[in-house]
C-alpha cells in the first residue's frame, strides 16, 4: 500500500491541509452554510490552548479510546479525545459532516484516503499532527487516525453539523470498502 509523507503545511488553503493553532486568514473559505472552517478552526485551536478549562475531565484507559461531548449546538459539536499509545480510530468517515482536530498535547498519526468519487483507486497519506496545529477537512474525508508516539495526547474535534454517524471502511490495496455504520446515541 503505497504512502505519502507530508512535512506541515504553514499556509492553509482547502480543507486537508494543517494550519498553526491561531488560524489566520481562513476567512475566505465559505464552501458551506453553517458555521465557517475558520470558525470551526477557531474553536479547536481557542479550546486545545486552554488545558485548564477541560483538563480535570480527560481520562486514559487503555481497553479503548476516551472522548467526551464538549459541546453541542444546533450547527456544530465539540469533543474532547485522549489517546494512549498505540489507540487508533480505524478508516472512517464523518457521516458528511466537516471537521477540526486540534492537538493540545502530543501527537497524532493521521492516513487519510485521497480516492476517486467512486472511492475506488487512490492512495493512503500520512501525516503528523503535533501540538499546536489544527488539521482541516471536509465532508468526505476518509481517515484512520491514531498514536504512534510513546507519550499519551489529548485532541480537541470540532464538527459540523453535529455528527450524525460515521461510516467504517477497510482499504483493499485498490478500493476503499464501506463495512460498516456507527449512529450516535447507539454507537456511542
Amino acid at each position: 500500500m503505497p504512502i505519502d509523507t507530508r512535512t506541515t503545511v504553514r499556509e492553509f488553503s482547502l480543507p486537508g491541509d494543517l494550519v498553526p493553532m491561531a488560524p489566520s486568514g481562513l476567512h475566505t473559505l465559505t464552501a458551506r452554510t453553517g458555521p465557517s472552517v475558520a470558525w470551526l478552526a477557531r474553536q479547536a485551536s481557542q479550546i486545545a490552548a486552554r488545558p485548564q478549562d477541560w483538563w480535570h475531565l480527560v481520562e486514559f484507559t487503555r481497553d479503548r479510546r476516551w472522548y467526551r461531548l464538549l459541546r453541542r449546538e444546533p450547527e456544530s459539536e465539540v469533543w474532547l479525545l485522549s489517546w494512549l499509545p498505540g489507540q487508533r480510530t480505524g478508516l472512517h468517515d464523518h457521516g458528511g459532516a466537516f471537521g477540526v482536530f486540534a492537538l493540545a498535547v502530543g501527537a497524532l498519526t493521521e492516513r487519510s484516503f485521497d480516492q476517486h468519487a467512486d472511492r475506488r483507486g487512490g492512495r493512503l497519506r500520512e501525516l503528523t499532527v503535533r501540538t499546536d496545529q489544527v488539521r482541516v477537512f471536509g465532508p468526505h474525508h476518509v481517515h484512520d487516525l491514531g498514536n504512534e508516539s510513546a507519550a499519551p495526547a489529548v485532541s480537541v474535534h470540532v464538527y459540523s453539523p453535529a455528527l450524525t454517524e460515521m461510516r467504517r471502511y477497510e482499504w483493499t490495496g485498490e478500493d476503499l470498502i464501506r463495512t460498516g455504520v456507527e449512529r450516535v446515541g447507539v454507537d456511542w
